[in-house]
């Protein structure tokens, strides 16, 4: 019984949501883009309500400035967005960009992110995550867990497993450590990837990346296990960005060649 309605059922969801990243990763996307794009829009609006935003024009007209260099590089669907970037005015060392075109910089963040194209790293970062979709992404495979799970334990009950609550509980932790964080650290991965493309595009020095990475390590990485972490460590980054260096760092030379670079300046 549980073959029966396990499979055909995982199946169809695969089969009707399949797509493919960036950069050319397959991706099951279950969510209508609209739908995400609202709830991004609404997520957005509380958080705006809730944090203290900042009102220096300095601070604020040099995000807006590598932000802005860095979406006139995105594909054309991208850039039709009308983008609303916030600086919150909070110790926090983060970023983040929500579907719809909604992102939020951290004052904290300009701490680390010491040069404009360190913030474009991060920023650009950001961009990416919203260009692979893995708002969707998530929650189509947090769903996709959510029906597996059920059905799973439709058919212990069915089959009478004995210790049935702690076979399911194996299996929720099973599934959230073999599956949901292993898809966040490659969501994490593929936008330091995409990102790097972008900031080299847009005229900033793809070597900042690295330095951003070394200035987070010094701040510390909180400890954790990297097979227990939804981010890569701060040392894999490096890898990964260094690997990925000679592609970025042609792109980067065609574009000083081309002429004017960014002239964002940090307060």
């Amino acid at each position: 019984m549980l073959k029966k309605l396990l499979v055909p059922t995982l199946c169809a969801l695969l089969l009707s949501s399949c797509a493919e990243s960036p950069t050319g990763r397959r991706q099951v996307m279950l969510f209508d883009n609209n739908q995400l794009n609202t709830l991004g829009a609404q997520t957005f609006e509380q958080m705006k309500a809730e944090q203290k935003i900042s009102t220096d024009p300095a601070t604020n007209n040099y995000v807006q400035c590598v932000a802005n260099a860095l979406l006139k590089v995105t594909p054309a669907e991208y850039q039709q967005y009308k983008w609303e970037i916030v600086v919150f005015d909070s110790d926090q060392v983060n970023a983040f960009a929500l579907p719809g075109g909604k992102m939020g910089v951290y004052t904290g963040l300009l701490k680390v992110a010491q040069t404009p194209a360190q913030l474009a790293a991060v920023v650009g970062h950001e961009i990416g995550h919203v260009m692979a979709g893995h708002s969707n992404e998530r929650l189509s495979t947090n769903q996709f867990l959510q029906v597996a799970l059920a059905l799973g334990d439709a058919g212990s009950r069915a089959a009478g497993v004995r210790y049935q609550q702690e076979m399911m509980a194996a299996l929720g932790l099973g599934a959230q450590v073999g599956v949901a964080l292993p898809f966040s650290r490659a969501h994490e991965t593929e936008a330091d990837i995409i990102g790097l493309d972008l900031m080299a595009r847009a005229g900033f020095n793809p070597e900042e990346s690295v330095a951003l990475w070394q200035n987070m390590a010094a701040a510390g990485s909180g400890g954790v296990p990297q097979f227990l972490s939804s981010h890569p460590i701060p040392d894999t980054r490096i890898r990964t960005l260094q690997q990925k260096m000679p592609e970025a760092a042609t792109l980067y030379q065609q574009r000083r060649q081309q002429g004017t670079l960014p002239a964002c300046r940090k307060p």
